[in-house]
């Protein structure tokens, strides 16, 4: 349509629609439907997006991988081996270019890598006995043996490192595939909690252990049947913690089927390859074995042979071959009495023997804890019968004649009554006194040598030499420092005693023997570990709980009886001074002068010769005592001050008097026992033992842990 304009012109009509406007739709009665194409195009955008990792500013591998789908490229180890720190168990070969290209990219081997979790925590000379560990039980030291023995002395972390190989193991190989399935912890009933609780502390609940401590047969049958039959990569519980006990009676079970590696706690009591439970544990379907003994040698050389031959099967030959070939030689030239010859023949095949061993056995000294540790002073404290004592012993000798029972320096059965008798004497006349009373050999009439009125109800120490040098040091200790004591002997009857003298000096203890359950031992160590609680003793039968234990809450030791096997006293000695000390440690060997004690100490020093020589590698450990001299077991001393020290022919001493230095220039013949220094009272630093001196002690030998490290004279 056209519209006139002023002045007579014409102007087409414009429509002005917005092109934003879009044009009504009809109306119909129909209902509006989507364009499907619309609508599929919409989802394919949702779904075609990457995913995307919901944590703010992650920038790790985006996860385009799917579940089943094998990665592709190089395999890679577990964890980086370039970090620093790092502790590399294998490295793969250096590849040349060439054979890069050649190499299968499936079948190429990894780094394996201590997780940084453990290796973080583990010192020098740990980090090298997990490598050496782990060679042993992969065959790379030994071509065709699994096994190995880890003999460190006490407070090394043998439990760490044992702990680290076991989660290596089970996590990876240089295979990018775990080494093992499962892995067996054997140990004496008294660790299994503790074993348990320090998977718990390093791994932090990375893995589930199983430990068995107790239960109806059934029960525990039902749990190791379970354990065995675990397959797979991930197994739920790859550790089985128990008891050798248990073990031995459950063994059928654990023989059905295999396990990747066994550990051996407290090895040594594999020592006899006839008794069940080594029976029992060779039988395990493992070739890898790990035996952990910080006293590999306790008696004998064939015992030794025990422990290689049951990790490593074979490469000393047979018992009988290993005896004529290695045992023989090497006992005839430690002998005193030895030729010349002998000494040299005995000196090569220890050689030999050492040479072989070393390849699967690992030692260090317990010197290396004098860089994290404070010092340990050891005595060995010589303490005089008294007149009762003195008297009983010798009418014992007179009307026993136990001597007559001697043959050759071996002890025979009928002498073990009166060895016990003696010991038990020069701990305290009460534990004879129900002999006494019942007239029983060796005591008649020694009701009468008691005094009017005694009764062994009350524990009076002045009737025994080493009770009252213990009165003595507890007395003084408790009067003059914080610090806590644990008292050890071999006796129950002994630890009795001790509580009477506690309750009677109102000193707060607890005790510790084999009547204890497990799962109480854990909780009273504890609360005796904790500096806020006031108990004063720890009471400990050594054979009961002398292994294992950490009684870091007390920093003085009483050891009021020795053993035969110097292994058990050394280890019920090793509880206070470990890791997490944080006090000054004083050892008081308590020994009744001039009696069987001393010839006990003795025959332990021979032994310790033994183990050093063979463990130790020392090779100027000196020939003390003729294995004749045992035949003076049952005698008494009287006159001297020290029996040990007269027969080491210390040259430092003069007329009782250790002078610096020895008169001919030499060091201290001593060397066996490792005793730095002998000392009367003027030489003696301790003010404990300085007060306990006029009661009864006669001399002491003492041991500076420090001495070396430190510069102390």
């Amino acid at each position: 349509r056209k519209r006139q304009k002023a002045g007579g012109e014409t102007e087409s009509a414009e429509c002005y629609r917005s092109p934003f406007r879009k044009p009504l739709a009809a109306l119909t009665n129909r209902p509006q439907c989507l364009d499907s194409t619309q609508h599929e195009a919409f989802i394919r955008s949702i779904l075609s997006k990457p995913f995307k990792v919901p944590i703010p500013n992650y920038k790790g591998p985006l996860g385009l991988r799917a579940l089943g789908i094998k990665r592709a490229g190089l395999r890679s180890p577990l964890h980086d081996p370039f970090e620093e720190g790092a502790l590399v168990l294998y490295e793969p070969p250096v590849l040349s270019a060439h054979d890069q290209l050649k190499i299968d990219k499936d079948k190429a081997p990894v780094h394996v890598v201590v997780d940084p979790v453990l290796s973080r925590v583990l010192r020098p000379h740990q980090r090298e006995g997990v490598k050496f560990l782990w060679d042993c039980v992969t065959s790379r030291r030994i071509p065709g043996s699994h096994g190995c023995i880890m003999a460190d002395e006490m407070g090394l972390g043998k439990t760490l490192q044992c702990i680290t190989l076991m989660w290596t193991l089970l996590r990876q190989s240089p295979d990018c595939k775990p080494e093992i399935e499962k892995a067996v912890v054997v140990s004496p009933s008294s660790l299994v909690r503790n074993w348990y609780n320090e998977v718990e502390k390093w791994l932090g609940g990375r893995i589930q252990p199983l430990a068995i401590d107790g239960g109806s047969k059934e029960e525990i049958d039902r749990k190791l049947v379970g354990f065995m039959n675990q397959r797979g990569l991930r197994v739920p519980s790859p550790i089985l913690i128990i008891s050798y006990e248990t073990f031995r009676l459950h063994a059928e079970v654990l023989q059905k089927g295999s396990v990747g590696l066994v550990i051996c706690d407290e090895g040594h009591r594999l020592k006899n390859s006839e008794n069940q439970t080594y029976q029992a544990l060779n039988s395990l379907n493992t070739p890898r074995r790990v035996l952990i003994s910080g006293t590999p040698i306790q008696n004998d050389l064939l015992e030794y042979f025990s422990l290689v031959h049951f990790v490593n099967s074979g490469i000393l030959g047979t018992a009988q071959e290993f005896k004529r070939h290695f045992e023989m030689p090497i006992l005839k030239g430690r002998d005193a009495d030895a030729s010349e010859a002998e000494r040299h023949k005995g000196e090569e095949r220890l050689k030999e023997l050492i040479s072989i061993v070393n390849r699967c056995l690992i030692r260090r000294t317990s010197d290396i804890l004098s860089k994290y540790l404070p010092v340990k002073i050891e005595q060995v404290v010589c303490c005089r019968l008294t007149p009762l004592q003195a008297e009983l012993y010798k009418n014992f000798l007179k009307q026993a004649k136990p001597v007559e029972e001697l043959k050759e320096g071996k002890i025979s059965v009928s002498s073990l009554s009166s060895i016990t008798s003696l010991k038990k004497l020069c701990n305290h006349p009460a534990l004879i006194h129900d002999k006494c009373v019942e007239e029983e050999e060796g005591f008649m009439g020694a009701l009468d040598l008691f005094p009017a009125g005694y009764s062994t109800k009350s524990v009076e120490p002045q009737l025994s030499g080493k009770m009252l040098v213990l009165d003595y040091i507890l007395a003084v200790t408790k009067s003059t420092s914080s610090d806590k004591v644990v008292l050890v002997s071999n006796y129950t009857q002994t630890l009795d005693l001790f509580e009477k003298l506690c309750r009677s000096r109102r000193y707060l203890y607890v005790r510790l023997d084999g009547t204890m359950s497990i799962k109480k031992r854990a909780k009273i160590v504890e609360r005796f570990n904790n500096p806020s609680s006031p108990e004063f003793i720890f009471m400990l039968s050594s054979k009961a709980g002398g292994c294992g234990l950490n009684l870091i809450g007390a920093n003085r030791l009483v050891m009021f009886d020795p053993d035969w096997n110097p292994a058990n006293d050394e280890q019920a000695m090793a509880r206070v001074w470990r890791d997490g000390q944080k006090k000054m440690c004083y050892i008081y060997r308590l020994l009744s002068t001039g009696t069987i004690e001393e010839k006990i100490f003795q025959r332990q020093t021979h032994k310790k010769a033994l183990s050093s020589c063979v463990v130790d590698e020392e090779q100027d450990v000196e020939r003390h005592f003729s294995l004749g001299e045992l035949k003076e077991l049952f005698t008494l001393n009287e006159t001297t001050t020290s029996d040990t020290h007269d027969k080491i022919k210390c040259r430092r001493c003069v007329n009782g008097h250790q002078v610096r230095p020895p008169p001919d220039g030499s060091d201290c013949t001593s060397d066996v026992s490792q005793w730095h220094h002998c000392a009367d009272k003027r030489g003696l630093q301790d003010s404990v033992l300085r007060a306990a001196w006029d009661a009864a002690v006669t001399f002491t030998f003492h041991h500076h842990s420090h001495e070396e490290q430190r510069g102390i004279p």
